[in-house]
């Protein structure tokens, strides 16, 4: 194994060179999900000009390492992935914004989510301009399920937007 200093960041960043390679062994064993994982070096090769954006990333956003920046991405990827195949439990947020004016659009707006309680954890709104309202919903449960939660929400008649954003993924149902 070689690590070397980076030159652009002047960190020590391992095994992060365009020019080392190399390659992963998988590990029989499962992967641990607590917050004793070991970290694992691996080799990742890609084409210069993305290095150079993920080298302006990791400025930009002020990354300690590249292996920082990348196991970002990775965890984005996989929320991502949680939410297409519907496999376990995910967190996120529901914006929207509607007009709170509107005829029966809050009892509507209420009366979904009483429908999935379960999935909503907190809510917010504020006040913004004029008579709209911005409300955050903070949800957790099947991708699917928060989807569809989310659609119901987002074509009431007087939603003028909304959006579902998932933030992390294998959070435990709540019971």
């Amino acid at each position: 194994m070689h690590a070397f200093t980076d030159t652009k960041l002047g960190t020590k960043t391992g095994l992060c060179s365009p020019a080392v390679s190399g390659y992963a062994t998988a590990s029989p064993m499962p992967r641990k999900k607590d917050k004793s994982d070991k970290v694992v070096r691996f080799s990742v090769s890609l084409p210069e000009s993305l290095f150079d954006e993920l080298d302006e990333m990791v400025a930009r956003r002020g990354y300690q390492s590249r292996s920082q920046a990348v196991a970002a991405l990775a965890r984005d990827g996989l929320v991502d992935f949680a939410s297409q195949t519907g496999n376990g439990s995910v967190a996120g947020t529901i914006s929207l914004v509607y007009d709170y004016q509107k005829k029966d659009l809050q009892t509507r707006l209420a009366a979904i989510q009483h429908k999935y309680y379960l999935l909503i954890v907190a809510s917010m709104h504020v006040h913004l301009e004029h008579h709209n309202y911005l409300e955050i919903l903070l949800v957790q449960g099947p991708a699917a399920e928060l989807r569809k939660l989310t659609d119901e929400l987002v074509t009431c008649r007087g939603v003028k937007n909304g959006k579902l954003n998932l933030t992390a993924a294998a959070m435990p149902p709540l019971q």
